[in-house]
């Protein structure tokens, strides 16, 4: 192949890679998931965890996004796929897909396997594949279930995923869950369990680290700020403004 065609190809992949995910290519929920979620995690976190769930701006269900959020729980990844009124993707160790009933839930419901060992970035390529194809992508910025349920150690592998893929990151703060089914718990407790939706941070300038950890930061602060406040219609405990975020496009909605 001459040098001016493989410049051209290049040249190609690259402008493909840095286009934003089309609109249009975001997948539809499936049966499998609309069955999970209305038959199981409603009534779970509706009924035995009393759970409300409250918006600082419209969720926007079209097109890919990073859904960043704190970790408390393993109840967290279905908690935020129905909180926010569409899948989201996550990752899971390769074992669990093999498991003969579990592995096609898990998959029909956007999960992603990960072979144990596995290096970052073949997990962050994984990700971006999910971003090209319109997906919701849920990354937990701690990496671990937290104690305390806040964020404590952010890694920039959220702000990464948004930089290559030039697409916003929403701030999810999940509050109660690390008390409902928390490390070293056996048995679910039945707390309320309420999740609280930031307002979208747009995705960093580059790649560079200075950039990925202030818009790393910046999902902290607005996760942390968001779970100062309470449960919803609860006295909040601070009433700073929520840092780190664009202007709400519309109202507050709560439901």
């Amino acid at each position: 192949m001459n040098r001016p065609v493989a410049a051209v190809k290049r040249a190609w992949r690259w402008r493909r890679r840095s286009e934003p995910p089309a609109l249009i290519r975001t997948p539809r929920p499936s049966l499998t998931y609309r069955l999970i979620s209305y038959l199981l995690v409603f009534p779970v976190f509706r009924l035995l965890l009393r759970g409300r769930t409250r918006a600082g701006a419209p969720v926007p269900q079209e097109g890919a996004l990073v859904v960043v959020a704190n970790h408390g729980s393993h109840l967290d990844p279905p908690l935020l796929g129905h909180a926010l009124g569409r899948p989201v993707a996550f990752m899971a160790k390769a074992e669990l897909f093999r498991v003969p009933l579990l592995g096609p839930i898990i998959r029909a419901c956007g999960a992603y396997p990960v072979s144990r060992g596995a290096s970052d970035r073949e997990a962050i390529r994984t990700a971006g594949d999910r971003l090209e194809e319109g997906w919701a992508v849920g990354v937990f910025i701690d990496g671990s279930r937290q104690q305390d349920g806040r964020v404590n150690r952010p890694q920039p592998g959220a702000a990464l995923l948004a930089a290559r893929a030039g697409v916003p990151l929403l701030p999810v703060a999940i509050l109660n869950s690390h008390r409902a089914l928390g490390r070293g718990q056996r048995l679910p407790r039945a707390v309320p369990v309420h999740i609280r939706i930031g307002t979208p941070i747009p995705p960093p300038a580059s790649r560079r680290r200075a950039d990925l950890d202030a818009s790393t930061a910046a999902c902290q602060e607005q996760i942390n700020a968001l779970l100062d406040q309470g449960l919803i219609g609860a006295p909040a405990l601070s009433s700073a403004p929520v840092p780190g975020a664009l202007p709400p496009s519309g109202a507050d909605p709560g439901h």
